[in-house]
């Protein structure tokens, strides 16, 4: 199971995660805490469902938010580093998308995703499309988030 490797990744590099969830709500959080030992990496998990939330405990811009959207790369990039600069982790993931079944639109549909990453000095994000109900979105967007983090520490 990729959350199983995940955990030896971190552990055996010495290293700590943060994450701030919206679409996903927190099951990342949860997934990543349902280790035995997930302590000696897991360090918090910011769930900021609403622009408000994003503002106050990340400190995404509000114009980036007027501009973009809270789904879009912009936004999930600025959540990123609002979790750096807020814990003291050596990685964060951030998570904003449309999971559905309402609010897509025709620019950015039911399933878009977008990812922020940040991995030892690195940043960068990503933006993904999963087809599917609520859950099966929320769980590939679990799965991907994972799964690149995994890559990227691997590498």
């Amino acid at each position: 199971m990729k959350i199983q490797t995940l955990s030896q990744l971190l552990t055996d590099q010495s290293l700590t995660l943060s994450v701030a969830e919206s679409c996903t709500g927190g099951s990342l959080s949860a997934l990543l805490t349902s280790i035995s030992g997930s302590s000696t990496y897991f360090d918090r998990g910011y769930i900021t469902y609403s622009n408000q939330a994003k503002m106050d405990m990340l400190d995404v811009d509000a114009e980036v938010l007027e501009r973009f959207g809270a789904v879009s790369e912009q936004t999930a990039f600025e959540m990123v580093n609002g979790v750096i600069q807020n814990s003291h982790s050596d990685i964060a993931v951030s998570i904003t998308g449309i999971a559905g079944p309402t609010g897509g639109t025709v620019d950015k549909p039911v399933g878009m995703v977008c990812f922020g990453f940040c991995v030892k000095d690195k940043c960068f994000v990503k933006t993904q499309h999963f087809s599917g109900d609520r859950e099966t979105v929320v769980a590939s967007s679990i799965d991907f988030a994972i799964q690149t983090l995994v890559n990227e520490l691997s590498s």
